[in-house]
């Protein structure tokens, strides 16, 4: 008779590579996920139930949960739309207010950056324009458009242009004079200077301006929406604090907060991919 080779019991560890990776991603999600729970307690406990004043996370959780939680995109007509809508319409309106102040902005600061005397020209009118508040703009694109939607574009497209065309400008002029040298050497034509030297020397400024855009942008939507009305979510936690909603207000605030962080990463992704692949 042969004898039977011994068989080893299968083992139950995780593959070294998949354990690596665990371990990284749970040093990175693990400490604000503490901080997260730490802060959540704290909250209730200084906010217990039938507390008078600003709801605990339990109540907040209970008197939102349905619908808002579990049917986000609901629609009972009107304005009564759920979360997912109201955020889907701001985002929309920021969509569309971002891209005009994106091409415009690109486009000036390019303009300005490689011509001193339209900079001289320009920028101390830029650096006086850019100071004043998004919302001091509502009443003249409501008197021009007459519409409320175009009006909160304008709004957005107003707050946003300024950090994009200073950025592109900024990073225009920081080209380095060896880069200009070598143009002037090789005798490149105007559009291989912009191809090849211009846009890959700038693309790190212009996204850094891009970046700060679209933070400024969901912060003037919030605004313009309070005071325009309509769909959307800054008109949404207008009219549940005129309604004393304040569990409505805190959860709309945390899907504020999630998307403003989501529309920051998108941004910063794009731009890693873009000057990685202008490096090479």
């Amino acid at each position: 008779m042969t004898a039977r080779t011994a068989r080893r019991p299968k083992s139950n560890k995780l593959p070294k590579f998949l354990t690596t990776f665990l371990q990284d991603k749970l040093a990175i999600i693990a400490p604000p996920l503490i901080a997260i729970a730490v802060f959540m307690v704290i909250w209730q406990l200084l906010c217990p139930p039938g507390s008078k004043g600003l709801p605990g996370p339990l109540q907040v959780l209970g008197e939102t949960w349905d619908p808002y939680i579990i049917y986000p995109l609901f629609d009972n007509g009107g304005t009564d739309k759920g979360l997912g809508l109201q955020i889907f319409a701001s985002l929309q309106r920021v969509g569309i207010g971002f891209s005009l102040a994106s091409l415009a902005g690109i486009g000036l600061g390019i303009l300005i950056g490689t011509n001193k005397v339209i900079y001289r020209a320009l920028d101390p009118l830029f650096q006086v324009l850019r100071t004043i508040p998004p919302l001091a703009w509502l009443p003249i694109s409501l008197a021009a458009f007459q519409q409320s939607n175009p009006s909160a574009i304008f709004v957005i497209f107003i707050t946003s242009i300024w950090p994009i065309i200073i950025n592109t400008t900024v990073g225009v002029q920081q080209i380095p004079q060896d880069y200009r040298n070598v143009a002037k050497v090789l005798r490149l034509s105007r559009q291989k200077y912009f191809l090849k030297i211009l846009i890959p020397a700038a693309v790190p400024y212009i996204f850094t301006g891009l970046r700060i855009g679209i933070g400024l942008s969901w912060l003037a939507i919030i605004a313009a929406e309070m005071l325009v009305g309509g769909v959307g979510i800054g008109f949404f936690i207008w009219d549940a604090y005129n309604n004393s909603l304040l569990s409505q207000i805190i959860l709309a605030l945390v899907y504020v907060g999630v998307v403003g962080f989501l529309l920051d990463r998108i941004v910063s992704f794009a731009a890693s991919k873009v000057v990685a692949e202008e490096q090479k």
